[in-house]
């Protein structure tokens, strides 16, 4: 994986201070952290340039108690490698002994107030979102009831309306028309709106109206994770609709399964009401409920139990 970002985003993100920056653009070229502290020592098998490195008060401590000749090496060594920034944290002063070698070699030099294991946790979490492979859906994201749904279907069937009607029964809108869908470390889905397009939606015969603005902050939401895809489709009497629930439809986005409610669209059906249902039977499933499947086991027990009856009836004759 690879991705550029601003010097400005990076450190306004991480509230990093710069203390030597080359260029206006930073390059990583992976999600790895690291911490050199065997690489200070001389130790370099298996290390990976790649990573941002960060150190922390053990590792200034180490090279502050060597010789000044010594010290220099390590760490000319060290920043002879191509890595992308280097940041020190805990607010040390001593950062600047790094300051010649970042001038030398052209490296990123930082300083942060956190404590090097926070600053690694807000790492993980920014290089996840930045790096993530990412796709652009036409579709409405909603939050239904804590649910994630993304609302897809044809042009003019409807996804905005019932969006807004989504929203009018105390749900929260993310996105309208466009949905950037983004997989974090292989486990999820996350879904938000291009930046332009955030809370506006499009209403036909009204036009663009600001969520935000009518209905309130709580009706809108910046990001929500992707649980669930509602497909709307036209009403045809001769496709055969699941009746039960039993067949678990998904859908693959970036390499993910995400499960697939096919919802026909006809005269007179209330489709957000549907939608927030279809949100609630979800998360029941998730928490090991099926209503179809006890269902069908409850017919099959009236089944048994009823043939039982009959073979005892018939043999009492």
């Amino acid at each position: 994986m690879k991705g550029k970002v601003s010097l400005d985003e990076f450190t306004k993100e991480l509230c990093l201070e710069k203390i030597y920056c080359p260029r206006d653009e930073l390059d990583l070229l992976g999600s790895g952290i690291n911490r050199p502290g065997l690489q200070l020592y001389g130790f370099y098998e298996h290390f990976d340039p790649n990573r941002i490195q960060v150190i922390g008060k053990v590792e200034v401590a180490y090279l502050m108690s060597l010789d000044e000749g010594s010290r220099n090496q390590k760490i000319d060594d060290f920043f002879a490698y191509d890595f992308p920034c280097f940041i020190v944290c805990w607010d040390l002063e001593e950062v600047e002994i790094f300051i010649p070698f970042a001038e030398k070699y052209g490296r990123f030099l930082f300083r942060s107030r956190e404590h090097t294991t926070s600053l690694f946790y807000h790492l993980v979490s920014f290089l996840d979102q930045l790096l993530a492979p990412t796709i652009s859906l036409h579709g409405v994201l909603v939050e239904v009831f804590g649910v994630g749904v993304l609302i897809m279907g044809p042009s003019g069937i409807g996804k905005s309306e019932t969006a807004l009607e989504i929203v009018k029964r105390g749900h929260c809108l993310i996105a309208d028309d466009v949905v950037e869908v983004k997989r974090i470390r292989d486990s999820y889905l996350m879904g938000t709106a291009p930046e332009l397009l955030q809370h506006f939606m499009e209403i036909r015969g009204i036009g663009i109206i600001d969520v935000k603005t009518l209905f309130g902050a709580q009706a809108v939401k910046r990001v929500v994770e992707i649980d669930m895809v509602i497909k709307l489709e036209n009403w045809d009497d001769r496709s055969p609709y699941d009746r039960l629930g039993l067949d678990e439809q998904t859908m693959d986005i970036l390499g993910m399964q995400v499960p697939q409610v096919m919802i026909p669209v006809s005269s007179g059906r209330n489709l957000s009401s549907i939608i927030e249902t279809a949100a609630i039977n979800n998360r029941t499933k998730q928490y090991g409920y099926h209503s179809a499947q006890v269902f069908c086991d409850r017919i099959t027990d009236f089944n048994d139990e009823e043939v039982k009856r009959r073979e005892k009836n018939k043999n009492s004759k």
